[in-house]
């Protein structure tokens, strides 16, 4: 079992009057961590720790700042051992998932890193003569970093990594099904040689997570959140940030389309496609959810993507390598079942799986998927993905908007100009033309739209979330005044 402190000012520490919470492994259920349980008082003092820390590191320099994020990218990298022993305890993750996402978050601190001398103003031309008018860029303060268990480590990072580049100092609230993943994140940036009080984490029972969330809001020292996770959480943190006219990033859930057109290649698209309804048991924000299939070819296309589906491994990832794992727990596994059970009840076929044990899902491919049922709509994040027959470029268009979800889409098509110009009109904040819809990379702008949240990470496009935009001028000569 792995306990678990809180991270405040650089120093381990228990939480207030000792409270802890556990974590249980999804498919021994037994306790794979136990973890402190943050109070708002240790949030307080998490939040003061890094606003104390902020004056020395928002005026360190840009080299030294890259440096640092540098060697906690080697340092990352070193745990990787760790990393992937806790993702496979605490949240039913393989071990090429949890690999993965140590070496990408490697990849996101080497990007910051590459960023802190790209922070660049300008300089803009004045009408008042002899006025030197500038647009300068300046960290924040102290920004607040949420993220969750399905990509533990680059989500975690991620949250930390740019915000660092620009010169803030961050409060960490770690997930509730990941607490020594998160710490872990921690601990490596101390090791790196970051000061004290610049990254702070903080983990929490889940009943106290509102609580806990509120204060971190709250507190009049945070400057910025950035929160990814569920819409439903999502629309808390914004209406809370809102009252005090705190400005949030938030990039939530999603119902990503994968649209298969009638001249698609259809080994390419069937290849996308359990890539990115399968990979991490399809617990992945960019997860191909609906897969919109024109008519002509979609017989074919169901035959290929089930006979795909039906041969991918599944077992206890702490048995070994495997394709498909654990999900997170028991309840997201029954939710996903009963998705499935109500879609078949509606007249919905399963061309492969369907069956689950405990927290181990199979790969599940429904055909005949329509507005009537559940899973239609509702982000299922499990292993299952729906196929949509559609007539025409019009109906592929409309089906794949008809969500309220608009983060990732991908369209296959031999005619990349007809590709093209339905990507154009798809409502995602991204969208790939014949590759899957999960795809990330730590340069690009990265985030959503409509209920898939707003504000992007991702390379110089992170620069506008985690600074502030000043005016400053310099008055080089006489000035004239009406009076």
């Amino acid at each position: 079992m792995n306990e678990v402190m809180l991270l405040i000012g650089g120093k381990s520490t228990a939480a207030e009057q000792g409270r802890s919470f556990s974590r249980i492994d999804p498919v021994k259920n037994v306790v794979a961590s136990n973890a402190a349980a943050a109070s708002v008082a240790d949030v307080n003092a998490a939040v003061d720790a890094a606003a104390s820390a902020f004056p020395a590191w928002a005026a360190t320099g840009p080299s030294r700042r890259r440096e640092l994020l540098l060697r906690a990218a080697d340092v990352l990298m070193a745990h990787t051992p760790e990393f992937i022993q806790l993702m496979i305890a605490e949240t039913g993750a393989t071990e090429g998932w949890a690999g993965f996402n140590v070496a990408f978050a490697a990849s996101v601190l080497r990007e910051a890193a590459s960023i802190t001398s790209q922070i660049s103003g300008e300089v803009i031309p004045s009408d008042v003569p002899d006025n030197l008018a500038m647009g300068i860029r300046q960290p924040m303060g102290v920004c607040v970093g949420i993220a969750p268990w399905n990509a533990p480590v680059i989500l975690g990072v991620r949250a930390l990594a740019m915000p660092l580049a620009c010169g803030n100092t961050v409060v960490f609230k770690a997930s509730e099904a990941c607490p020594a993943v998160h710490r872990l994140i921690g601990a490596v940036l101390h090791e790196a040689g970051l000061p004290d009080g610049v990254v702070n984490v903080i983990t929490n029972a889940p009943e106290d997570a509102p609580e806990v969330v509120a204060a971190l809001i709250d507190h009049p020292s945070v400057r910025h959140i950035n929160f990814t996770g569920s819409t439903r959480v999502g629309r808390i943190v914004a209406e809370r940030a809102a009252r005090h006219l705190k400005p949030v990033l938030l990039e939530l859930g999603g119902k990503a389309p994968l649209i298969v057109l009638d001249d698609a290649d259809i080994d390419a698209a069937v290849n996308a496609a359990a890539f990115g309804a399968f990979m991490n048991q399809g617990q992945i924000c960019m997860s191909t959810e609906r897969i919109v299939v024109e008519e002509k070819v979609a017989d074919e296309f169901v035959q290929r993507l089930s006979a795909r589906a039906a041969g991918l491994p599944l077992q206890d990832p702490s048995l070994g390598p495997t394709v498909l794992g654990s999900m997170v727990d028991a309840r997201s596994a029954a939710n996903v079942t009963g998705l499935i059970e109500d879609a078949i009840e509606k007249g919905a076929h399963v061309t492969a799986g369907g069956k689950r044990d405990g927290t181990l899902m199979q790969a599940t491919v429904l055909d005949g998927v329509t507005i009537a049922m559940r899973i239609y709509a509702e982000e299922s994040f499990g292993p299952v993905v729906s196929v949509i027959r559609v007539s025409g470029d019009e109906e592929a268009l409309r089906v794949a908007n008809d969500s309220e979800y608009g983060l990732s889409a991908s369209i296959f098509s031999r005619d990349i100009a007809r590709a093209l110009k339905m990507a154009w009109r798809v409502q995602s904040g991204i969208c790939h033309i014949n590759g899957p819809t999960v795809h990330d990379e730590p340069q690009m702008p990265f985030g959503g739209v409509k209920a898939s949240g707003y504000g992007r990470f991702g390379g110089k496009a992170a620069i506008d979330e985690f600074t502030t935009l000043r005016w400053i001028t310099v008055q080089t000569g006489d000035r004239h005044y009406p009076f």
